[in-house]
């Protein structure tokens, strides 16, 4: 990547994301380009970072290497296809990294020349703690591959999908997933002000019990299953605890939770990729 200009379309907060874990990765800023309609998210962007930016997609487009989509995708299409000629004079390797748009759909917008990675990041990459799924079909080259895993490496983990359709439960996993957890804490902390607690420490305690749990899991290579027995002694206070979950079906809830989130995947994608 050294010397190629990567470009972005659009600078919300999953671009700003990108561009500081790749900044810290060390690309060097001035080889970051963004296009952003609003003249004070570029003059911002600009102050943040160090970066150039643009009010022209199409330039932004014309001058990319590497091209990042990262505008809603409402109005992917249309941002999309205006940027089309442009693209298939260069053909710089894109990454989209709008929710819910099939392959096939961006492929017919962008040109069907282009090499496209479809990817999938979740908002836990703002703190450089994200996790991306990717896909692309077999036609995208290895050194592309690695480029793109490359720069979704700055805000996390990227995983490959070999099948686009696991792209519906990636979304119902780790792209929808962080807002199972805040409701989990969210619950438990009502609990803990309930049973006494003042607010303050509930809310400590609650943040502080997650992210060592997170923690002990992502560094041990004990199951999951198992790391919950270590801490669930017959007869205590934890196993009546994880009883009262069972008995009220949580298993059966995540499962149903997670299927209807797929399920919507699904149906969204078919929405937002039709053809008018």
């Amino acid at each position: 990547m050294n010397n190629s200009t990567l470009a972005f379309i659009g600078g919300g907060n999953m671009a700003c994301a990108l561009i500081n874990g790749l900044i810290e990765d060390g690309t060097a800023p001035q080889d970051i380009l963004v296009a952003e309609p609003d003249e004070q998210r570029r003059e911002q962007l600009a102050v943040q970072f160090g970066i150039r930016t643009v009010d022209d997609n199409t330039l932004a487009a014309r001058e990319a290497d590497i091209l990042i989509l990262a505008v809603k995708p409402q109005v992917l299409k249309e941002v999309a296809t205006a940027i089309a000629p442009a693209l298939a004079q260069g053909t710089p390797l894109c990454l989209s990294i709008a929710a819910g748009i099939r392959h096939a759909s961006l492929q017919r917008w962008l040109g069907k020349d282009v090499p496209l990675v479809r990817v999938m990041p979740n908002t836990p990459a703002m703190l450089g703690a994200g996790a991306s799924g990717l896909y692309a079909p077999e036609s995208i080259s290895e050194a592309q591959r690695s480029t793109a895993e490359h720069i979704m490496r700055a805000t996390g983990i990227a995983i490959w999908l070999n099948d686009e359709a696991q792209m519906d439960v990636l979304t119902a996993v780790s792209g929808s997933g962080p807002a199972y957890f805040f409701l989990f804490m969210e619950a438990m902390e009502n609990s803990a002000r309930k049973l006494g607690l003042t607010e303050k420490t509930a809310h400590l305690l609650v943040l502080q019990t997650a992210l060592g749990a997170a923690r002990m899991a992502l560094e041990s290579t004990t199951s999951l299953a198992d790391l919950r027995k270590s801490v669930t002694s017959p007869g205590g206070t934890t196993e009546k605890a994880i009883g009262a979950f069972q008995e009220q079906g949580l298993e059966q809830l995540v499962d149903k939770a997670l299927t209807a989130a797929r399920d919507r995947s699904v149906e969204m994608s078919a929405s937002l990729g039709e053809e008018e």
